[in-house]
């Protein structure tokens, strides 16, 4: 999607310093983090949120919960959440699904 921020950090047309990378998805800071440690888990595919997944989705959306328990380790974090919103009136503030791994622990 050419006006979606994710697909433009993903294309590295916006600069991002990337936490974690592969073919199917990026990790990076959030901007305006809400806990000490708070990263964003995007996919590579566009997707505008949980509720616009497919069935062919499921592996991907699997992965990013994997990906997040590998960073949740290399990061040394005892203790995190994991938050997707669905949509505006839940918070969702980009329309490209995107998870966030959130701890009180740096």
């Amino acid at each position: 999607m050419s006006d979606c921020i994710f697909c433009k950090i993903i294309a590295k047309q916006i600069p991002s310093e990337f936490i974690y990378e592969d073919d199917k998805c990026v990790a990076f800071k959030d901007i305006n983090p809400k806990a000490k440690t708070h990263l964003l888990l995007v996919p590579r595919k566009h997707i505008a949120s949980v509720a616009h997944m497919d069935n062919e989705d499921l592996a991907l959306m699997g992965h990013l919960i994997y990906t997040a328990k590998l960073l949740g380790e290399k990061n040394n974090l005892p203790h995190y959440n994991l938050q997707f919103n669905v949509g505006k009136g839940a918070g969702q503030e980009v329309f490209h699904v995107h998870m966030h791994l959130m701890s009180s622990a740096s």
